[in-house]
């Protein structure tokens, strides 16, 4: 049955709206493909170039090189050597594990190194490289090169690791680098630098290292590598290389270093030679010491341990960080004070009959039978205790403590190196403050002898003999310059003490050393252009007891080691145009006379004349024994290089 020509009409009609709407529809999804495709490939071109060139390239950090240290004279102290290293990156590895078993067969890897290697994988970022194993030998760096193809996120790179070519002698002073720690970003400047998430990036630990580490690190370079789609390294694109660090150079000479290192010797000491005109400290030594390039590497358990289990503590630098009273060395305080505040004069005397009597207690001279009636130069000579007991009962503690500060005792002063004491120069408010009691008389009494609460350390006694010399108050110097750029010396005002009173106060000190009698006299030295001045002093450690003393105990030298007195000497050289000032403590010495003096005047000698101290400037008497001993010293070559060694 044929449709009616109206209903034909009509399916016509609906026919071509369908076909209208659904071409109308194709056609916008055609124009929104054509929109998107445009905004894909036109508008967004660049973005979605940019996102597959980092699905194949990687950018990585270049480590610069640290800025290199040298002494005055221009030789290394810390310097940088070539370094083979293999590195793997989690990210282009894939299973690290398996990789790094492959690549033990490559290299030696223990368990022990796969093991830290996948902690050190873990903590960090997918792409930062990890260092597997370094200090390779150039064997093992190539076999890892030809084996590249078949260790994915494995690189060999060939780095620069710090070295100390003078080994020992700076240790203390210069400090060393070693793998950043958690610790270290609680400390360290710029903490949030990248470089510093690398896996066993060094930064410095102690002394200059660290305290001048903002300098010495530089910045970070990088490079674009491009990797494969298993993240085997293909080439290497671009690379911008670092700034290195700033190269520093410092006041010491690390020749006279080197010699006062070895003078001390076995000892458990230290030393300090300062410019006495510009507060330059020539040399800052602490004895035992130790090779700081044993911690770069990586200090064995075994290492460690005898470092830290040995009675001398080699790792305390007791030259800055040590606070010793100063005993005999402090007289000069106790006297300046009095002389300034118009107590004394240089003639005012003093009878000792070999002990002071005060509010029913007896202060013992070392002289038991006393030394009779002594003016100022005649105490110092003889190094009377009841001279200066008397003193500072006209003078008084604040007077004493004030003249203390104003020659650098008691004061923090600013070095770059670990952990510089302050030490104590004790007066009425700082006991009440310190142990909630009054001062006493007999406090005054044990502080005008270097005892009791007063604490200073070698580097303030040298800068004390140093204004004591010079009359100014000049500040310890230790950087000379950094980047080429030298450090300027800090304009020393004058003490603001009466030049004749120094001047009488300089005459004893030559004279314990140049009188015959002196406590210094043993070591005078000869040669009329170096003549030196100075004062002995020997700090106690604790009284000989009633018990010890009958049993025969009657000297310092018949106790243990660990309760003998400590040996001091200050002085400087020469006495009528003041060049250089010196300090030695030696830890549990006894006789500050016999045992640090020699090491002041040998030290003072090797600043003054440039090379091992010449025979003619000792007593004849000594010559031989002087001779002998000199040819003993471990001295390096003008190069650093130890006797018997090799390396340079």
């Amino acid at each position: 049955m044929r449709k009616a020509p109206r209903d034909q009409e009509e399916s016509a009609r609906r026919v071509t709206r369908r076909t209208l709407f659904m071409g109308g529809c194709m056609s916008a999804m055609v124009a929104v493909l054509g929109a998107r495709m445009r905004y894909l490939q036109v508008d967004k071109a660049d973005d979605f170039q940019l996102l597959a060139e980092e699905n194949r390239i990687n950018i990585r950090l270049i480590s610069p090189a640290r800025g290199l240290i040298f002494d005055r004279n221009g030789k290394l102290i810390a310097g940088n050597e070539q370094n083979y290293r293999v590195t793997i990156t989690r990210e282009d590895a894939g299973d690290v594990e398996a990789v790094l078993n492959k690549l033990s067969h490559v290299i030696p890897l223990t368990a022990g190194d796969i093991d830290r290697t996948l902690k050190d994988v873990k903590k960090n970022s997918p792409f930062v490289p990890v260092v597997v194993a370094d200090r390779l030998s150039w064997d093992d760096f190539s076999r890892i090169a030809v084996n590249a193809p078949a260790l994915p996120g494995v690189t060999p790179e060939s780095g620069l690791s710090r070295i100390y070519p003078r080994s020992d002698d700076l240790a203390h002073l210069v400090g060393y680098v070693a793998a950043v720690s958690e610790k270290d970003f609680e400390t360290l400047p710029n903490p949030d630098d990248p470089m510093l998430k690398i896996p066993k990036f060094l930064v410095g630990k102690l002394g200059v290292e660290r305290r001048m580490e903002a300098d010495l690190r530089g910045k970070a370079g990088n490079k674009r590598i491009e990797v494969n789609s298993v993240g085997r390294v293909m080439r290497e694109l671009e690379r911008t290389e670092g700034t290195p660090g700033a190269d520093i150079r410092l006041t010491i000479d690390a020749d006279v270093q080197n010699f006062v290192q070895a003078r001390l010797g076995d000892e458990s000491a230290a030393c300090v030679v300062m410019d006495v005109q510009t507060g330059d400290l020539i040399a800052c030594a602490s004895a035992p010491s130790y090779d700081p390039n044993l911690f770069v590497r990586g200090i064995s358990h075994a290492d460690y341990s005898g470092l830290m289990e040995n009675d001398h503590r080699p790792l305390a630098d007791k030259s800055v960080q040590g606070a010793y009273p100063p005993g005999s060395t402090f007289k000069m305080v106790t006297a300046l004070a009095a002389l300034d505040a118009g107590a004394i004069t240089p003639e005012t005397t003093v009878y000792c009959p070999g002990g002071y009597e005060l509010g029913g207690r007896r202060f013992h001279c070392h002289s038991r039978g006393g030394h009779g009636r002594l003016n100022l130069a005649g105490a110092l000579v003889k190094s009377c205790d009841v001279y200066f007991y008397d003193v500072s009962q006209r003078v008084g503690i604040d007077k004493m403590a004030e003249m203390g500060r104003k020659l650098g005792l008691g004061t923090r002063h600013d070095l770059p190196m670990s952990s510089v004491a302050q030490g104590i120069m004790p007066d009425k408010a700082w006991k009440m403050e310190r142990h909630g009691q009054e001062w006493r008389i007999g406090d005054t009494i044990n502080a005008s002898i270097g005892q009791g609460y007063v604490l200073t350390s070698p580097m303030q006694l040298a800068l004390m003999v140093s204004r004591i010399a010079s009359g100014r108050s000049i500040a310890p110097r230790l950087i000379h310059s950094i980047a080429g750029k030298e450090v300027p010396i800090a304009e020393a005002e004058p003490l603001g003490i009466d030049g004749s009173l120094l001047r009488a106060t300089r005459q004893g000190m030559y004279e314990v050393v140049n009188r015959q009698g002196g406590t210094g006299y043993g070591s005078r030295i000869v040669d009329k252009t170096l003549l030196m001045a100075g004062k002995s002093g020997t700090s106690q450690v604790r009284n000989i007891s009633a018990t010890e003393r009958a049993r025969g105990v009657i000297s310092n030298d018949q106790l243990p080691w660990r309760r003998r007195d400590h040996a001091l000497f200050v002085g400087y050289a020469p006495f009528d145009a003041p060049r250089y000032a010196c300090a030695a403590v030696v830890e549990h010495g006894s006789g500050g006379s016999l045992v640090a003096g020699p090491i002041v005047r040998d030290a003072l000698l090797r600043a003054l004349t440039g090379g091992i101290p010449p025979l003619e400037a000792y007593p004849e008497a000594q010559r031989a024994r002087i001779e002998t001993q000199m040819k003993e010293l471990k001295l390096r070559d003008a190069e650093g290089k130890a006797p018997g060694s090799s390396r340079a």
